[in-house]
């Protein structure tokens, strides 16, 4: 069905301070299990505990840096770059430099915390 989204739902982040996420598509706020489409505003300092999630995530870093640790080593995706997670694979996001990170994250299957798989310790160490 084709339609134009008005305007995204505010997500509560998971995470030691507080981020906006903006779902435009997904599961809450276009009712799309198949992708979504969200807008991060991540403050500098912020961490979230590790995932091992059951969907890919597609993400363009608009500003800042966005600092992706896996298994083997930890990235740092800058604006204009991007970053792809693959589903089944441990991951761990944070944003530890002044003025934190804006980007744009895509999820395939939709983004869902049943899906997501966080950690249990919430190690928020970098």
């Amino acid at each position: 069905m084709t339609k134009k989204i008005e305007k995204p739902t505010e997500i509560k982040a998971q995470g030691n301070k507080p981020k906006i996420i903006q779902e435009f598509i997904g599961r809450m706020n276009s009712n799309t299990e198949d992708t979504s489409i969200a807008k991060m505003n991540s403050p500098e300092g912020w961490i979230e505990s590790g995932q091992t999630p059951e969907f890919d995530e597609y993400t363009v870093v608009l500003n800042g840096t966005l600092c992706v640790k896996t298994k083997e080593e930890t990235f740092e995706i800058k604006g204009g770059e991007a970053f792809v997670a693959t589903k089944g694979e441990w991951v761990q996001y944070s944003t530890p430099y002044a003025y934190g990170a804006e980007y744009v994250a895509v999820c395939l299957p939709a983004f869902s915390p049943q899906l997501v798989h966080r950690d249990e310790n919430k190690n928020w160490r970098h």
